[in-house]
C-alpha cells in the first residue's frame, strides 16, 4: 500500500478494491517496478515507504531471489506467496 509522501511514478500505481493506491503488479504477479533482467527495483531511489522496510540482502530478499531464479531457469511461471 502506498502512503502519503510516496512518490512512485504513475505507471507503477494500481488502485485496489477498496480504492487504495498500491504498487502495480506485472502479468506474473510481481511488482511492476522490478527489473526482471537484473532482479532489482527500477525505482529504488523513489521506492515507497513499505519497500524501504524490506532489508536488501536480508534473508527474505535472498530467499525470494533464489526462488525467482530457480523458477525462471526451469521455465516455471512465477508466483508470489
Amino acid at each position: 500500500m502506498l502512503l502519503p509522501g510516496d512518490h512512485v511514478p504513475a505507471r507503477f500505481i494500481a488502485i485496489d478494491d477498496h480504492g487504495l493506491e498500491t504498487m502495480a503488479k506485472d502479468e506474473d504477479g510481481w511488482c511492476a517496478a522490478i527489473d526482471p533482467l537484473h532482479l532489482r527495483c527500477s525505482i529504488y531511489q523513489d521506492r515507497p515507504a513499505i519497500c524501504r522496510q524490506f532489508a536488501m540482502g536480508g534473508r527474505a530478499c535472498l530467499d525470494i531471489r533464489a526462488r525467482y531464479r530457480d523458477q525462471r531457469q526451469r521455465g516455471i511461471p512465477l508466483t508470489l506467496d
